[in-house]
């Protein structure tokens, strides 16, 4: 069990890497490269582990419509949510959009009540409305962002949330080999990016600082990350309590934001992410009451 604490917040430290990285990479190179490079990084990183480990045959037994569905995965939550997130960074401070992007939890709830037929309590319902609450505190407020851009890059960090609060119940409802999907996610976020790239950038020189960046965001935060994650719920008693670890990210990216970033941190931005975190922690509090409500649900009764 100490193990999989310790897998855990050497994960959540990682993830809170994630917007203060970004902010710097997006500095030199635009965010389509950046978003390309860094998953070919994740791609190939597991494309290696999963050879080694022999998961990679594993991929004959899939069907056209398994590499549609997987790819159609990989597409919605990984390259449109990254995508979206990567430009939320660029046009808001990163305290911000990592704040914003911790609606992915409460976004969860919404579509599995939607798609899975889980039952939607006052207390969710409460939850969500208090996360959604965060967000308006945040567009209230007095940001880091440029003129004009705030309220798009508002737009884009929520529009990342569902996203991904989508794709992991639509990945949660199809059972995939998880460390064969998430390299062929970050091959098509890969594949995706680099398209795009073409169509509305021009690839700008990546310099060594650049680089060291992008091999971070791709191998460490994207690939080992996730991978220490995926082991440590497996592993775990308890996954509840290893999962609200997660709720630590935002806490530990506002500090890096300030020391790395020299971001003002703000009374909204503090405000915001209380809202925000509450009300995930809200949802995920378990009440008898419920509890029995659901086992009955179940059970038909």
């Amino acid at each position: 069990m100490q193990r999989n604490y310790l897998y855990a917040a050497i994960t959540v430290v990682l993830w809170a890497t994630l917007a203060t990285t970004v902010k710097l990479v997006l500095n030199d190179i635009p965010s389509f490269e950046a978003l390309a490079v860094s998953s070919a990084f994740a791609f190939v990183f597991l494309l290696i582990l999963n050879i080694i480990n022999g998961s990679i045959k594993e991929m004959k037994a899939y069907r056209p419509r398994d590499y549609l569905m997987i790819t159609g995965l990989g597409f919605l939550g990984l390259f449109m949510y990254s995508a979206l997130y990567y430009f939320g960074i660029d046009e808001l401070g990163s305290q911000e959009a990592c704040i914003l992007n911790y609606l992915w939890p409460v976004m969860i709830v919404l579509f599995a009540c939607i798609i899975l037929g889980e039952r939607l309590t006052v207390r969710k319902a409460a939850a969500m409305i208090m996360s959604f609450a965060g967000i308006v505190v945040l567009t209230l407020g007095q940001g880091e962002s440029e003129p004009g851009n705030r309220i798009l890059g508002i737009i884009a960090c929520v529009a990342a949330a569902v996203c991904y609060g989508l794709f992991s119940v639509l990945n949660k409802k199809h059972s995939l080999s998880q460390s064969v999907a998430m390299m062929w996610f970050w091959l098509t976020a890969a594949a995706c990016s680099f398209a795009a790239s073409l169509i509305f950038e021009n690839w700008r020189h990546i310099s060594g600082l650049a680089w060291a960046g992008l091999a971070w965001l791709g191998v460490v935060v994207n690939a080992v990350a996730y991978l220490m994650w995926a082991i440590a719920l497996k592993n775990a008693k308890d996954s509840a309590k290893i999962a609200n670890l997660a709720y630590l990210v935002p806490f530990l990216s506002i500090i890096l934001s300030a020391v790395i970033l020299k971001e003002q941190i703000t009374a909204s931005a503090v405000f915001a992410l209380l809202l925000i975190v509450g009300g995930i922690l809200l949802q995920s509090i378990n009440i008898k009451g419920e509890k029995h409500h659901e086992h009955n649900d179940k059970k038909g009764i």
